[in-house]
């Protein structure tokens, strides 16, 4: 049980109303502590019985937030910062504080069933069929190029870097290269063989590849991620190497000698995954290697997940959905596909968002030059915190794992 500490008096008769229904939320907090101010109207702190993180929640619009809290439950909360209806000096401890408790807080503010419906069709109406893909794609990775441009590093990375075990002074360009240089080392490809890639970026790594002398086939359905990585290659004199494609996976023929594909089985969603395990086993020879890049969502937490679309899947990723490792290894298994290693990165992703939201927040008057109002800008700083809290606290995890088709016998 939490412990409340009032640390002013008596409250405003139109504000009690809202530290009752508020209060509520917290009243099983059992790690760690949260400090809530309600404006002028005075602070409460909020102790679990154990140690733990420390957050902080300011209330701005008291009945706003307790409305969509209790309509909406989790999604409601990230609207509400969204809306401007609450901040945090520090969003990402706070995030973590309630991840921590969230087993003790019944998972989370669940909100009203109607509402609870109104997420799930609107997830299921974004199902990653061929014509929705490219619109989700394009909600997301065609904001423009600018305005990744702002908080990406130099090489236009935007999945997990791979920095250096206490590497405290090492650059996020240096990170992101050694994670491209990691997997093509897992997939051990010799110079002048063909590799494709599913989910082009912005051609980091087939620039990576091409630099090894390896030929490249690389498919996006973003159009400003094509544009840009075809000057990219250009540029970079390496261009006779690769060939970027507006293209489905799901469209690809021939063989290729090898495969990679980083963070897009999160894209694909669940009732593609065997569609997709499939393709990557259609289109890579005999002997050939896959090395794939995946985040991956907690197993206990999965079967929850699978039924109640999150605040990533209906702001950020439309059609998304996180596998959890089991699945993963299901699927190969049963596309006939071998696992030949996995290794976690979780702590590396955390690092990466962190840089990222760092760098996002340093760009703030050049991302509102863009275009982006203020509610777009605390929807990403939202996002950002929300996912880095998710892998300092081991919901979320990163697994690099290398898979090889058999051999013919």
């Amino acid at each position: 049980m939490s412990v409340e500490e009032p640390l002013s008096g008596p409250q405003p008769a139109d504000t009690r109303g809202a530290w009752r229904l508020f209060e509520r939320f917290f009243r099983d907090l059992l790690f760690g502590q949260v400090l809530v101010r309600m404006g002028a109207d005075g602070a409460r702190l909020y102790r679990g019985r154990f140690c733990g993180g420390a957050g902080e929640l300011a209330i701005h619009h008291p009945w706003r937030f307790v409305t969509r809290l209790v309509t909406r439950g989790e999604i409601g909360f990230a609207e509400s910062y969204i809306a401007g209806h609450w901040s945090s000096p520090d969003l990402t401890a706070l995030l973590g504080v309630l991840y921590d408790n969230l087993e003790h807080l019944g998972g989370g503010p669940q909100g009203m069933r109607w509402g609870r419906w109104l997420n799930r069709l609107t997830h299921l109406r974004r199902r990653n069929h061929r014509r929705n893909s490219r619109r989700n794609i394009a909600r997301h990775y065609d904001l423009g190029n600018d305005f990744y441009r702002f908080w990406l590093d130099r090489g236009m990375t935007y999945s997990s870097a791979l920095f250096a075990p206490e590497a405290g002074d090492e650059s996020l360009e240096q990170a992101q290269a050694r994670k491209y240089e990691r997997l093509l080392d897992a997939i051990d490809a010799r110079p002048g063989e063909h590799l494709l890639e599913i989910g082009s970026g912005w051609g980091g790594l087939a620039e990576a590849a091409a630099r090894r002398g390896l030929r490249v086939t690389s498919i996006t359905l973003s159009r400003a991620q094509l544009d840009y990585a075809r000057t990219r290659l250009a540029a970079s004199g390496f261009a006779d190497l690769v060939e970027f494609h507006l293209a489905d996976y799901r469209e690809l023929h021939g063989s290729f000698d090898h495969a990679i594909s980083i963070e897009m089985m999160e894209a694909v969603g669940e009732a593609y995954w065997s569609t997709y395990y499939d393709t990557l086993r259609r289109l890579v020879r005999p002997g050939g290697r896959i090395a794939l890049q995946v985040i991956t969502i907690n197993e206990d937490d999965f079967p929850i997940y699978r039924r109640t679309p999150d605040f990533v899947q209906l702001y950020i990723f439309p059609g998304g959905m996180l596998p959890s490792p089991r699945r993963m290894s299901e699927e190969a298994a049963r596309a006939g596909l071998r696992v030949r290693e996995s290794r976690w990165c979780g702590d590396d992703y955390a690092e990466t968002l962190r840089r990222w939201r760092t760098r996002f927040h340093a760009v703030d008057a050049e991302v509102a030059a863009l275009g982006y109002d203020a509610a777009f800008r605390r929807m990403w700083d939202y996002y950002l915190a929300y996912c880095e809290a998710g892998f300092r606290a081991g919901c979320v995890d990163l697994v690099q794992t290398l898979l090889e088709v058999p051999r013919r016998a």
